[in-house]
């Protein structure tokens, strides 16, 4: 609106705003980038409760966000778009959605993100569980994991900040990693009322610390992981010195050097393994049972709730939906080769289309990526 804009709608095609946040609601998930950078730079939060925020604190901020700035108006919740269908002759997109309507524009912007359709690992049997099953993406706060023999599969990003809750409640948790990955510790002291209270009366001291934190990350540029990967190892080794078993935590060593995959943050995820229910498994999975995950070595592990920690297909982008560019060229067709777009906002034979968190933008803060993205658009 502040642009000019005052023509448009925001379709959803899930029940409220906040993205992943909204639908990513397992216990102990936050995010990795400090809170004091991963807000909208027009928007200072000042009250932060922690550096890493959780998950309901982000929330309620972007909540709040929509709703200051009168955007729940504009939003369409709960349809989604199906179908998008560009006419050169008009020049204009025909979006159609799952309610069955179809809208116009002139412009469309694509905010899909890339964390929204959940990964399905694809293992023998894992339909016939007879048991609980969910994703971690998709938390079943209905189901109550007391007691319970709980398996897990996957061993990143969720699987790190979950599993140390689940463990104070569940029976046994089996483990089960695929591959390790490097975890660095988790700077994430609640701030004091005396840290609070400087930033509520200091006006400067919350932008000078979000100016400090972006500088910190994107100080390094192109190359930047393999000049710290010496340092990020070594304290990512220290981190798991808290795991007292020198051949489980022999276990937890990476074969990849650091920086190959995302890196992880956490100061509760190794010492968790100090508990003497929580089990690892690090055999492959060779078949799912009604009633049990069996590995390749032939042991059988009873499970009562299968909880899968297996990601998202994060290599989709805007092709998630059947969009149809210039020429009738699918963009799934386009990007048959890997998803590509000028400054990842842009992609050729798709006019007036814009890509917020598009391909290869995946890096930092990504609300202060799609603030820069928008600013383009």
């Amino acid at each position: 609106s502040k642009a000019g804009f005052e023509d448009f709608v925001i379709l959803e095609k899930s029940g409220g705003v906040g993205g992943t946040w909204n639908y990513n609601r397992y216990p102990g998930c936050a995010c990795d980038i400090p809170s004091h950078l991963y807000s909208f730079s027009f928007e200072v939060k000042r009250d932060w409760s922690r550096p890493h925020a959780p998950q309901p604190e982000i929330l309620a901020y972007l909540e709040h966000c929509a709703e200051k700035y009168d955007l729940l108006g504009r939003c369409r919740f709960d349809d989604a778009v199906r179908t998008a269908v560009w006419d050169e002759g008009a020049a204009r997109w025909t979006l159609e959605l799952e309610s069955g309507e179809s809208l116009e524009a002139d412009v469309v912007v694509s905010a899909v993100g890339m964390f929204n359709e959940p990964v399905m690992p694809d293992i023998e049997g894992l339909d016939s569980f007879a048991g609980t099953r969910f994703h971690s993406a998709r938390w079943n706060w209905d189901h109550d994991l007391t007691g319970e023999i709980v398996g897990v599969i996957g061993s990143a990003a969720s699987a790190i900040q979950f599993v140390p809750e689940i463990v104070k409640q569940a029976g046994h948790v089996f483990y089960f990693q695929r591959s390790a990955n490097w975890v660095l510790p988790k700077p994430d002291d609640p701030y004091t009322e005396a840290e609070l209270e400087r930033f509520r009366t200091d006006l400067d001291a919350a932008p000078q610390l979000r100016e400090e934190i972006f500088n910190g990350i994107d100080a390094g540029g192109a190359g930047a992981f393999g000049a710290i990967r010496e340092a990020m190892e070594a304290a990512c080794r220290s981190n798991m010195e808290q795991v007292e078993d020198p051949e489980l935590r022999a276990r937890l060593v990476p074969d990849h050097p650091w920086g190959c995959k995302r890196p992880l943050l956490s100061s509760l995820y190794y010492s968790a393994f100090n508990r003497p229910n929580l089990e690892l498994v690090t055999e492959g999975i060779e078949r799912i049972t009604p009633s049990s995950i069996v590995t390749v070595d032939g042991s059988e592990h009873p499970v009562d709730t299968l909880i899968l920690a297996t990601g998202f297909e994060t290599t989709k982008f805007l092709s998630a939906i059947d969009v149809t560019g210039r020429g009738g060229v699918k963009i799934a067709d386009a990007w048959s080769e890997g998803a590509e777009a000028y400054k990842g906002v842009m992609t050729t034979g798709f006019p007036n289309l814009f890509m917020l968190y598009g391909p290869n933008t995946n890096a930092d803060s990504l609300i202060t990526t799609i603030e820069f993205e928008a600013e383009y658009a």
